[in-house]
């Protein structure tokens, strides 16, 4: 069973930073790809950012690609969500969710596709 736990999440002014960390109780965390995902208050989850197994390859939503960025740890069983530049409608809950180990490395975009998910962590941008 693959536990995550976020943290790094809080109130930030506008064009600020903030760095989302997530990490991972798995064995195979290595042979993950991981996600983050992102939820406002009455929107759908949407797709923010994956990483590849050995982070070789990344793949950002086109509305952020310039502000935001995924890395991972292997070693330390974490992956990263940098963000800046931050804008009011970057508010939400932010989700890491982890694909099943093994299964592919293929950089899905779609939640149903991740199979183990964090209990999120807030993010605020004030105006």
């Amino acid at each position: 069973q693959v536990q995550l736990a976020e943290s790094g999440g809080g109130l930030v002014q506008a064009g600020g930073s903030l760095r989302l960390s997530c990490a991972s109780s798995g064995r195979t965390f290595s042979r993950s790809v991981m996600g983050w995902f992102r939820q406002a208050p009455g929107s759908e989850r949407a797709f923010v950012a994956a990483i590849s197994w050995s982070g070789g390859r990344i793949d950002i939503a086109d509305s952020l690609k310039g502000r935001f960025t995924i890395s991972r740890d292997n070693a330390k069983n974490t992956v990263y969500l940098q963000m800046s530049s931050l804008k009011p409608e970057d508010t939400a809950v932010y989700s890491c969710a982890a694909r099943e180990p093994y299964f592919s490395d293929y950089l899905s975009t779609r939640p149903l596709d991740y199979d183990y998910w964090g209990q999120g962590t807030q993010v605020t941008v004030s105006s």
